[in-house]
């Protein structure tokens, strides 16, 4: 885990004071509020719907007890009692007053965290594979690269003022947990024929608005020229994109509207000028940053345990859990485990400060010391012995924190949407409690497999909805909240935007179609294929007649 420098040290801590004396004079009234806006964002604080939102970065979705305990504390003494996990693998504070939040914020710099560049338009918080140095079949830890990218990113005074926010996503995995292909930039690690490792760069991808799925623009990418290539594509950005217009603000636009052939030649061009310059990481500095990424000192352990096998045979709960919360390890006799905030009618991504404590104390304990936060609002352990599987899941059990439904129907992505954001067209939290609530039965959602239904409360698409198998958009009818339903999407290696179902549903009737869909699913499914390959197979009229019949 990357652990701060004297720069890092000293900018945070400026930063913070900085913000106490802009906060001081917005309080004393030498501050209007649209004068303290750009301020505020500038360190993560909006203002939401009823009170001011505090976004706090964790870089690549990797934490420590320490920290984890910290978040706590900010949720018990600034906040009421809780935070919420975003798609961005932060963490928000719905409640904190702005006369304490430099003192959050200093609470947090004693632990290594920070609101930088948790709005505006720079570039956001970078995201990576919750499963990063723990995946079996992964090439090689995505993180150190996420990290060069922040330290580079970070203040960078060519790029702190874009167009329109930038969010970049990296992966070095087949399997696609960290949703590149709709980010503005994704990265993807493999191997080329010569077995050398690099990167392919996907560009102008997003959601929102105007979806799309981004375009690979180079298919191989020596890692040592990742930040001179990056630089070349933000450098086309920057003086191409266009600042008339907010809703054509994105790279997406631009890459879109340009072609991505002659985007990429823009690109190459640029790159020519400054490839082999001093951008990229000097090789001594990336050897520095790969050490903090170390992997943690794994025992020697056999890949099967006799005490886990026993315990599964006697336990129905604990064998279910395995079954949908617990991934391989590429270390022998280690396991990846996945905390669901997702409990049967509770609000996605929310997470009290008691139940922090306990995922500390069992990281502490048992995954060397080290916790993850995922882009689809849950937590992740990622380096838990078998032989500990059991004693884990007893205390998430204890906790509330052992719901078996990670990628099941209930492990469902919703925004905060009209309960908290001033945005929101609709609300979210109570669909998503709604629907978790309707499919409650565990036995149910496992037979049922893979679902994945994201809710947004607006088109902005927070939740993701673009990207669900099953996607469920707020639109606001005449001063009602109606639900547009999409169908088919993937955020995954097999990235999709859903399509549009037909007429926008009420909210007494959304849940009702959810469980037509699922039922046709259920009736139509082939061999035990999830149900975004039995709509791949049939394609969207039959499901269409199926949501609207008798409607």
């Amino acid at each position: 885990m990357y652990r701060y420098d004297e720069f890092d040290a000293t900018l945070v801590a400026e930063r913070v004071t900085q913000f106490r004396g802009q906060v001081e004079r917005r309080l004393n009234g030498e501050l209007t509020e649209d004068q303290f806006k750009p301020l505020r964002l500038m360190n993560g604080l909006y203002l939401q719907l009823h009170a001011y939102m505090l976004r706090v970065a964790i870089p690549y979705g990797t934490l420590s007890s320490k920290q984890m305990r910290m978040l706590a504390h900010v949720a018990r003494k600034y906040d009421r009692g809780y935070g919420h996990f975003t798609t961005r693998q932060n963490i928000q504070y719905n409640w904190p007053a702005l006369v304490d939040v430099p003192d959050i914020l200093d609470d947090l710099a004693k632990v290594e965290m920070h609101a930088i560049q948790t709005s505006g338009n720079c570039i956001r918080n970078v995201t990576s594979d919750q499963f990063s140095g723990a995946a079996a079949e992964e090439i090689e830890d995505p993180r150190p690269y996420a990290e060069m990218i922040r330290q580079w990113s970070t203040f960078h005074p060519e790029f702190s003022f874009l167009p329109r926010k930038f969010k970049i996503a990296i992966t070095a995995s087949e399997n696609d947990r960290a949703a590149v292909k709709v980010h503005d930039i994704g990265l993807r690690l493999h191997r080329n024929e010569q077995g050398e490792t690099g990167f392919e760069v996907v560009v102008g991808g997003g959601l929102g608005r105007t979806p799309y799925i981004g375009h690979t623009i180079r298919k191989f990418l020596p890692k040592e020229y990742l930040l001179s290539y990056l630089e070349a594509i933000l450098r086309v950005y920057n003086s191409q994109g266009r600042r008339d217009n907010l809703y054509k603000a994105r790279i997406k636009i631009l890459v879109n509207a340009e072609g991505a052939e002659s985007f990429a030649k823009l690109v190459e061009d640029e790159w020519a000028e400054i490839k082999g310059g001093d951008t990229d990481f000097p090789e001594e500095e990336r050897r520095r940053i790969d050490a903090y990424f170390s992997p943690p000192p794994f025992e020697t352990l056999s890949s099967e345990s006799e005490g886990l096998e026993a315990r599964r045979h006697g336990d129905v709960a604990f064998a279910r859990w395995l079954r949908t919360n617990v991934a391989d390890h590429k270390a022998p006799g280690y396991a990846v485990v996945s905390v669901s905030l997702k409990p049967i009618g509770g609000v996605p991504g929310d997470i009290s400060d008691a139940q922090m404590e306990t995922v500390a104390d069992i990281a502490e304990e048992f995954s060397f010391d080290e916790i993850r936060a995922t882009h689809e609002q849950n937590l992740v352990l990622p380096h838990v012995k078998k032989d500990d599987l059991f004693a884990v899941w007893s205390a998430l059990k204890a906790a509330e924190l052992a719901t078996a439904n990670i990628g099941l129907v209930s492990d469902i992505i919703a925004c905060p949407g009209l309960d908290y954001c001033t945005l929101a067209n609709t609300r979210s939290i109570p669909i998503a409690q709604r629907i978790s609530e309707r499919f409650a039965d565990l036995d149910n959602q496992e037979d049922l497999g893979e679902l994945k239904i994201k809710i947004s409360g607006c088109i902005n698409a927070c939740g993701h909805h673009h990207v669900g198998h099953i996607g469920i958009l707020g639109v606001d009818k005449k001063g009602e909240e109606f639900y547009q339903v999409t169908l088919g999407g993937s955020g995954a290696e097999d990235a999709s935007l859903g399509e549009i179902a037909g007429r926008g549903l009420s909210s007494d009737e959304v849940v009702d179609a959810v469980e037509k869909l699922v039922s046709f699913y259920r009736k139509n499914r082939q061999d035990r294929e999830r149900f975004l390959d039995t709509y791949r197979r049939l394609g969207a009229e039959p499901f269409k007649e199926a949501l609207y019949a008798a409607a």
